[in-house]
């Protein structure tokens, strides 16, 4: 790692009642082996749980795995509170089973990228990696 780097961070979370959590952690082991930092909250989080662990963890990325069908109520409020508390920097995605037609929307209210559930690890590795290059990862 070059001087002056640091790893991707990145939060994986699950919120609400949605308890399935196989897919944050199949996600959140690809993460950390293709070399990035991974913090995982586990299940049942609030969206102010979230956040606050992302700010106190300094993290790059939060990554929320929803299958519950909220992601319209917690996405936005993630990204909201996130924008209230100095976390505007942080970049917001999601990842489940969230249908086609609400992507347009959650883009509009500031979530970065929707990776559908069948899609591959290294797709969201090379995204973050492409988000992130070393040298904008300058430690802080």
């Amino acid at each position: 790692m070059a001087e002056g780097s640091r790893l991707i961070r990145v939060l994986v979370a699950k919120v609400g009642l949605d308890g399935h959590d196989v897919g944050a952690r199949v996600i959140a082991r690809g993460l950390l082996e293709a070399g990035m930092e991974v913090i995982y909250t586990g299940i049942r989080r609030t969206p102010e749980q979230v956040v606050r662990a992302a700010i106190e963890e300094d993290v790059d990325v939060i990554g929320i795995s929803i299958l519950s069908g909220a992601h319209d109520v917690f996405l936005p409020r993630i990204r909201k509170l996130l924008d209230e508390q100095g976390g505007e920097r942080i970049l917001l995605i999601a990842g489940g089973v969230i249908p086609q037609e609400d992507l347009p929307d959650l883009e509009r209210q500031g979530v970065a990228q929707v990776f559908l559930s069948s899609t591959p690890v290294h797709e969201i590795v090379r995204y973050l990696q492409e988000r992130f290059p070393a040298t904008a990862r300058a430690a802080r």
